[in-house]
Formats: structure tokens, sequence, C-alpha cells
């Protein structure tokens, strides 16, 4: 009588080590491509809340305008006023007609210096400013 020795097979295996390592580098590919933001998305400055908020346009040629909870107007990380305000924007869509605008003003701004802002930029030539807002949560 043949007696078979006991013995399991072993189903496939998976190597838990280049998972691993892809993980990791996946994490810290993120965390790195996180961390590079524009001057002016990174300042403290508290959105309003809207129903139905679009994305920011990604054009590399977009102004970027941040009106502050006093009313100030900041342009590439500098306090301007409306009258320098006008002149850049101007220089800009003599340079590029299709010049985007984003205008970022802190929820507890006075409507009239958002509106402010607006006009200098109509006045200037651009078409369609944006306004940017977050999403309302629990709604």
């Amino acid at each position: 009588m043949v007696i078979r020795a006991s013995r399991k097979d072993e189903g496939p295996s998976v190597e838990m080590t280049p998972i691993i390592d892809m993980v990791f580098m996946l994490l810290i590919f993120f965390l790195v491509a996180t961390t590079f933001h524009q001057v002016e998305r990174e300042m403290q400055i508290a959105l309003p809340e809207a129903q139905a908020s679009g994305p920011i346009s990604m054009s590399l040629r977009e102004v970027i305008i941040n009106v502050t909870a006093e009313g100030e107007i900041i342009l590439g990380g500098q306090k301007i006023s409306g009258e320098v305000l006008q002149s850049r924007i101007q220089e800009a869509v003599k340079a590029n007609p299709e010049q985007k605008v984003t205008v970022r003003g802190d929820r507890r701004t006075a409507y009239a210096a958002i509106v402010r802002v607006l006009d200098i930029c109509k006045g200037s030539g651009i078409q369609e400013p944006y306004l940017d807002t977050v999403v309302a949560q629990g709604e």
C-alpha cells in the first residue's frame, strides 16, 4: 500500500511588497501635488455658499481678484487700489481679449465692495467675470 505524504497545495500567492511600494508612491505623489497652490487660492478668504457652484476656470492667464472682509482688493498677493486694478485688467485684456477673471469675495464683506470690483472688471473689458463660491453643505 502506497501512502502519500499529505502536502497541502499552495495556491497562487500575491506578493505584498510591490503593492505596498506603489501605494506609498501614490500617496507621496498626491501629497506633493496638492501642496502646489497659487498664492491667491491660499489666502484666508471665507467664500460664500451657493447651491450650484461651478469649477474654477483653469486658464493659464486667469486673473484672480480677492476681496477681503474689510473690502480691500488683493491681486497677486498685493493690496491694490481700484485704479491700479483697472489699469492691470485693461493691460491684460489688451494682451488677451479672451481674458478670464475670477472674483473671490469674503462672505463677510459688504456687497458694495464686490460690486465695485465687478464694475471695474466690466469697465475694463471683461465680458463675464466669474464669482467664486463654495457648495452649501447639508441642504
